[in-house]
């Protein structure tokens, strides 16, 4: 089993990494457990857990996970600044930490992968551009979910899952950088968890 220690900024970000960190457990049939240590207050929120779980961690190693995953938006930041940020709080445990940074936010990811959209809503979406815009791509996403016919009742979130379980992600990857860089990370840290179980 596989202690994994989530840290993220919202309940979008909780519900995608959860689904993704699922999919890559059962494709490497690798047993994880999933701990989720924050999922509101934005970064700063995020940053502040992270700085006192690091603490935390020096004072007792036992509690000492397998893998860290932090997700954060860039909110057009870019992702070097948002993982310098991460490994600067974290700067102990960097070896355990893997970094979810949505270039600009996470609901452009949920938009990816127009197919997937259609499997879950019975309509595809349309391919989002890449804009630094606050809140486009939750009114993407809503416009996108509506047009499908359906009402989303927590901002088209709760059916993050049923999206990431649809996903082609070998074909996200190939459109998005930002998410290629955590399904890359992911990949081999998943395949070194296979090979040392097997």
């Amino acid at each position: 089993m596989r202690n994994i220690s989530l840290f993220v900024e919202d309940n979008a970000h909780e519900a995608f990494l959860s689904s993704i960190l699922q999919c890559f457990a059962s494709e490497y049939d690798v047993e994880i457990d999933l701990k989720s240590h924050s999922v509101r207050g934005g970064r700063g929120k995020v940053i502040t857990e992270l700085r006192q779980y690091q603490q935390d961690l020096q004072r007792n190693r036992a509690d000492l996970p397998d893998l860290i995953v932090v997700g954060t938006d860039s909110n057009c930041t870019g992702f070097l600044e948002r993982e310098r940020e991460i490994n600067q709080v974290i700067s102990d445990f960097i070896g355990l930490v893997i970094s979810a940074v949505p270039e600009p936010h996470i609901e452009r990811w949920l938009l990816l992968d127009s197919e997937a959209f259609k499997t879950v809503f019975g309509k595809g979406c349309p391919a989002p551009d890449q804009k630094c815009e606050r809140d486009r791509y939750k009114r993407l996403l809503l416009e996108a979910i509506h047009g499908a016919g359906v009402i989303p009742i927590l901002g088209g979130i709760e059916h993050a899952a049923d999206i990431v379980n649809a996903m082609d992600l070998q074909r996200v990857e190939q459109i998005d950088k930002s998410i290629e860089r955590l399904l890359k990370a992911l990949q081999r840290q998943f395949r070194i968890w296979q090979q040392t179980e097997n």
